[in-house]
């Protein structure tokens, strides 16, 4: 089954699932092994992590696009792509999807706050029209090679304009041939019952951000509202972080690594991560003795 296929399977089945942020194709790998079944390409992550800066629209669609496939290649579970907003109008989503499509995402998701955008948890965004936005959906769709390929819409309205705007927006976002609707920072659980509701029988996202605009809840509670996907984009960048920061910290005090052993992977687990078994006996097929005609 193709990913694109697989994720719209996931999408149409019972209950609901928790996609957590992979920020280069290590982590999404780890993603994959512990089990989950669907993988967010976070574009908050790769902003901090590959360009050390915050997510304030500094990613260029080649850089993400080139990252993404990374993850693609080294994994099998259907991927999702934070899209920010397209990286521009109309005409530059249509080359969006192309270079999505090309690195192999199941989903794309785009938002329609207006160009440098900000993390959907930050103060001071703002968004283009309700028309631009629809017109960027119908781009999009008319685009894709893969019919399966999803396409999820964001608004960022409710912080800006209000909840009547942003679940109009929604609506007509769906309308326009959006597969999955995501109503971003509410900030009350009665907000969240209130999107769910008005959206009901459209597969939504709700993004949980530690620390973030949105009460944290469990999946079983986000199923319960009415939530299909549970992004968790932050947790995977923020644990690598704190991990880190308190190796390093005990090697510039104490001189030594002795005591970052229970910080740290082992040999064997880091190996057993990036298939060196894999790679060593790939290298015995194809060794020159191996790869020699017989004569």
């Amino acid at each position: 089954m193709s990913k694109t296929n697989e994720f719209q399977k996931l999408i149409r089945e019972p209950g609901s699932f928790i996609s957590p942020g992979a920020y280069d194709a290590m982590s999404a790998r780890l993603i994959e092994e512990i089990g989950f079944k669907a993988i967010y390409a976070t574009g908050a992550g790769i902003s901090n992590a590959q360009l050390g800066w915050a997510d304030v629209g500094l990613t260029s669609l080649k850089e993400v696009a080139d990252i993404v496939a990374r993850m693609t290649d080294v994994t099998t579970i259907p991927i999702v792509v934070d899209g920010d907003t397209g990286f521009g109008n109309a005409i530059n989503v249509m080359r969006t999807v192309r270079e999505f499509e090309r690195a192999g995402v199941a989903a794309i998701q785009m938002e329609d706050q207006v160009s440098p955008k900000k993390c959907g948890h930050f103060n001071g965004k703002d968004v283009v029209s309700k028309g631009e936005m629809v017109g960027k959906i119908k781009a999009a769709v008319d685009t894709r090679h893969d019919e399966n390929l999803a396409i999820i819409a964001r608004t960022d309205a409710l912080a800006v304009n209000g909840m009547e705007d942003a679940l109009d927006r929604a609506h007509a976002y769906k309308e326009a041939g959006a597969d999955i609707i995501f109503v971003e920072a509410p900030t009350t659980i009665e907000q969240l019952k209130q999107i769910t509701s008005s959206l009901k029988g459209i597969p939504q996202v709700i993004n949980l951000v530690e620390g973030g605009k949105t009460p944290l809840i469990s999946l079983i509670e986000a199923e319960e509202i009415g939530f299909k996907i549970m992004l968790c984009a932050n947790t995977v960048l923020r644990s690598a972080i704190k991990g880190i920061t308190e190796s390093l910290k005990i090697l510039k005090a104490e001189g030594s690594q002795e005591n970052v052993y229970n910080l740290i992977c082992t040999w064997e687990e880091r190996q057993s991560l990036f298939k060196l078994n894999q790679i060593t006996a790939w290298e015995e097929k194809y060794s020159e003795n191996k790869a020699l005609p017989n004569r």
